[in-house]
């Protein structure tokens, strides 16, 4: 019997260090250095003779964002999940990540309010790292790169070599000249602009289907100083309804990063742009928005960075009914989803164990990896499903709604409204919005009674 959506998402999210895995090919290579291409060359290692990166930019060992990334300089944090994966293949990476400067955000230290309520305390054993983007890529970057059978190659994919029934290698470009780089296996890492559908069609196999859901989103990142007499916790997050909308406010959050920094984060949706300038950042904070946002940035703010996202975007592979063999594609190639939840380097990371998972179990790479899009599909659909299912609920987005949405918003709302005051349900919400257990466990009955009892006695109260 075919095992549960929430069992392969347990299976996946195994905390062990991988043992050695069965070697099944010579060559792999992996199209993109961020976060997900990274983590894909570390399973890869464990599979291949030699893994070869090959990214654009060269970034070295600096940690200012890279033009690759054109959001790397805003807000990020290492969720839970996300944590104990990169623990998983990098041992000891949270006290190599706190000796460079990173912070750890136990439970006690953080806040999350929702329209201007703190919520009661959640998962108390969940531990994230705070850094900003470039300072996480480059810990995950180092320790990738001191592998000694993965190296990095500083060049621009252009396309692909096929054989008959696979990918047989890769067309790049460095300093002009075009090459091709044989390759065994191959990972699409490039990205939510990735091309991969594109030279796939033009290859004649199937392009997989894009799924688009225009969310309209405006976020600022500001940089501020850490000084002393300012509030004890690491990561605070405050979310608005639409109903309560604090000037045009949908979400803020904040994190303690390297250098004795904070990032501060505002975002809005349509044409509410909050925090555009320093000065509007700084009021905003100060003015509308929970006390320890304006406690942050009492001594100001040295940078500001803004941004837009269009939409969340997702790639279907895992319905593919002609895909050449030795390709797979992960992370933002895949799905890439509103950032205010911030999953993104998370699902990556469990993407790369589905990868692992794949692999160890000795696959035939000579028939596409209709097994990996499988466990895929399992790990990706639980932050989609989640991130997407809030976006719907927006005034402004546009469907179409899949079947039974109403039903499914109506449940997803009496659990959030009772997460603000109910441990035991916020204690699964944030098990959920963490990626430390599948959504299912928000959709039991025992979890919609209890949440309904908590609200109504909230109304009553």
């Amino acid at each position: 019997m075919a095992s549960s959506p929430a069992a392969v998402f347990a299976r996946i999210s195994d905390k062990r260090t991988p043992t050695a895995g069965p070697v099944l090919m010579k060559t792999a290579v992996v199209l993109g250095g961020s976060v997900a291409g990274l983590l894909a060359a570390r399973v890869l290692a464990d599979h291949a003779d030699e893994v070869i990166v090959v990214e654009r930019d060269d970034p070295g060992t600096s940690t200012r964002p890279r033009p690759g990334v054109p959001h790397g300089a805003q807000a990020h944090v290492l969720l839970p999940a996300g944590l104990a994966q990169l623990e998983r293949f990098f041992p000891g990476f949270a006290d190599e990540g706190v000796a460079a400067g990173g912070r750890l955000a136990p439970a006690s230290h953080r806040h999350t309010f929702s329209d201007g309520v703190l919520k009661v305390p959640g998962r108390a054993d969940a531990v994230m790292l705070c850094g900003s983007r470039p300072f996480l890529e480059a810990l995950i970057r180092k320790r990738t790169l001191a592998l000694p059978n993965v190296r990095a190659l500083t060049a621009r994919v252009t396309g692909l070599e096929f054989a008959p029934d696979a990918v047989s290698g890769v067309r790049y470009e460095s300093d002009g000249a075009k090459s091709v780089l044989k390759a065994d296996f191959v990972v699409d890492a490039t990205g939510r602009a990735s091309r991969l559908g594109d030279w796939l069609e033009k290859a004649g196999w199937d392009k997989p289907a894009l799924t688009r859901v225009e969310i309209d989103l405006n976020y600022a990142t500001a940089i501020a100083r850490r000084t002393p007499n300012q509030p004890g916790i690491e990561v605070g997050l405050a979310t608005y309804s639409p109903g309560s909308v604090t000037e045009g406010v949908a979400a803020g959050a904040f994190c303690s990063i390297e250098d004795e920094r904070w990032m501060v984060l505002l975002s809005g949706y349509v044409a509410d742009k909050p925090g555009r300038t320093p000065e509007d950042l700084v009021r905003l904070c100060k003015a509308s928005m929970p006390e320890d946002f304006g406690a942050i940035v009492t001594a100001g703010i040295d940078s500001l960075a803004t941004y837009h996202l269009a939409d969340a975007r997702r790639r279907n592979f895992h319905d593919l009914a002609r895909v050449p063999a030795r390709l797979v594609a992960l992370g933002d190639s895949v799905a890439s989803m509103n950032p205010i939840y911030a999953q993104g380097m998370t699902s990556a990371a469990l993407q790369a164990s589905a990868l692992s998972e794949f692999l160890r179990a000795k696959p035939s790479l000579d028939v596409p990896a209709r097994e990996f899009f499988a466990l895929q599909k399992v790990v990706v659909d639980a932050p989609w499903d989640v991130a997407t299912g809030a976006d719907l609920s927006l005034p402004h987005v546009r469907g179409p709604r899949p079947s039974g949405y109403a039903v499914k918003n109506w449940a997803s709302k009496q659990v959030v409204a009772a997460s603000v005051r109910d441990s035991e349900i916020n204690r699964r919400f944030e098990s959920v919005i963490f990626l430390l257990e599948h959504p299912s466990i928000l959709a039991t009955p025992g979890t919609l009674l209890r949440s309904l009892r908590v609200n109504r006695r909230a109304r009553r109260g």
